[in-house]
């Protein structure tokens, strides 16, 4: 996409989602993704086609439960989580990416080459 078209593209009318006003897209994606452990959830997903919610705590290490609870609330109310409960005893929760939800993970992945791209310039090994 040209700059002048991206430029329209984002400066167009202001618009709400529910309670929220947005002045342009990059906000409202951000609603979305916003916060420590968004994107790290996200991007676990992305490896998997369903997971448990014990492996994926496991997965993203220092997560609290409540922490990771409220994140995936989050994203299920924001349609990029699906949360499947299987009606077993001990209950069974698995999670995994809507198709909007996959539509983020491509974002996801140029900002992990970036990190990797940071790790390496000039040689730096500090992150």
């Amino acid at each position: 996409m040209d700059e002048k078209k991206m430029e329209k593209n984002t400066m167009e009318a202001n618009y709400t989602d529910g309670d929220t006003f947005f002045s342009c897209h990059v906000e409202l994606a951000n609603k979305s993704i916003s916060g420590k452990w968004k994107i790290l959830i996200l991007f676990r997903l992305s490896l998997h086609e369903f997971i448990r919610y014990s492996e994926l705590r496991k997965e993203l290490g220092s997560i609290s439960e409540k922490m990771l609870s409220n994140q995936l609330k989050e994203l299920e109310n924001d349609g990029l989580v699906n949360r499947n409960v299987y009606p077993v005893v001990p209950p069974k929760v698995e999670y995994s990416l809507t198709e909007s939800g996959k539509g983020i993970i491509p974002v996801i992945v140029a900002l992990r080459n970036f990190g990797c791209f940071l790790k390496h310039r000039n040689g730096e090994t500090n992150y």
